[in-house]
């Protein structure tokens, strides 16, 4: 094993919560966007947009037995896809006066919970941050190690 293997484990979790933040941030960005793409001539609201992740080796219990067996550690983990949430619903505001408004007087405005979204970002932040102070700990102890050898 590499000495730098547990750095690019630590990385790619740094690079795939990074990115979690930014597609959280492109959600808070468009909650109020109305018409977000053209779908069969007619505008429709943002979709809220989700980070599907996954181990780089695959299933969890597949790891964790080769772990046990050869002592290995992983390859880190991936992006999978960035999905629209379809499951959740267009909300319905009534304003009249606003352009897109139907003959109800009700507009679809995107289906971003702002404070989902809030609890997203904290967890992506805190995971980020976690990361961050392991990759410092392990340059620590190869500094360390670099160290033995004078």
């Amino acid at each position: 094993m590499s000495v730098f293997k547990s750095m690019n484990i630590t990385a790619s979790a740094l690079t795939v919560n990074r990115l979690r933040m930014d597609v959280i941030s492109s959600n808070i960005a468009n909650v109020d966007t109305t018409r977000a793409k053209m779908v069969d001539g007619e505008w429709v609201p943002y979709q809220r947009k989700t980070v599907t992740l996954k181990s780089k080796e695959g299933q969890f219990s597949n790891f964790l037995n080769v772990a046990m067996e050869k002592n290995e550690v992983g390859d880190g983990v991936k992006v999978t896809k960035i999905n629209d949430d379809t499951e959740t619903p267009f909300k319905l505001v009534y304003d009249p006066t606003h352009p897109d408004a139907n003959e109800d007087g009700y507009v679809e405005m995107p289906n971003v919970d702002l404070l989902k979204e809030m609890v997203d970002l904290i967890s992506a932040t805190r995971s980020y941050e976690a990361n961050i102070t392991v990759f410092n700990a392990n340059k620590a102890m190869l500094t360390k190690a670099l160290e033995i050898g004078k």
